[in-house]
């Protein structure tokens, strides 16, 4: 079951302990039917979740803008890379370029990405519970769970057929 969004605070909280403790397990094992397994999980979630009733994470987070990602949205607005990062991005604690500030600025009212053809890459893969070797993603999954109703119902599912 997917929770509310205002729930998600409080049950990721709660469940953070458990969740590392599995994800440190599912790093040293490493099982052969993890990401079929995770795969059907969000397939399923999926298949009942309307991203834009939520849109928590346009709100909240910011993604990682890539040199791809900023060349295609400085094309977009027909201005230069430099003009672009100026204007919306900066550089975060761990060298990356993420959002000045939060919501997204390409977050219209309605929760539609005005850039949505154009976005990001890490808007185009979150909450990152389709990939492959899952495993590598296990920490960015633990992050997400407080963010994306989505997210968390995924890992609390898992936990239960694992």
């Amino acid at each position: 079951m997917i929770p509310k969004l205002e729930d998600l605070p409080k049950l990721a909280k709660n469940a953070k302990t458990n969740t590392e403790k599995f994800f440190n397990k599912l790093r040293k094992n490493q099982p052969k039917l993890l990401d079929s397994t995770v795969e059907a999980i969000h397939e399923e979630v999926f298949a009942t979740t309307d991203c834009l009733k939520c849109a928590n994470c346009c709100k909240t987070t910011s993604p990682i803008f890539y040199q791809k990602d900023i060349e295609r949205l400085s094309k977009l607005f027909r201005v230069r890379p430099a003009k672009f990062i100026q204007e919306y991005l900066h550089m975060d604690e761990d060298n990356d370029y993420v959002l000045n500030s939060a919501p997204c600025a390409f977050l219209g009212e309605d929760n539609y990405c005005t850039v949505y053809d154009h976005r990001p890459n890490a808007c185009r893969e979150y909450p990152h519970t389709d990939r492959k070797r899952f495993y590598q993603v296990l920490d960015i999954t633990l992050r997400n769970t407080a963010v994306c109703p989505a997210a968390y119902a995924i890992v609390e599912k898992l936990k239960k057929v694992m």
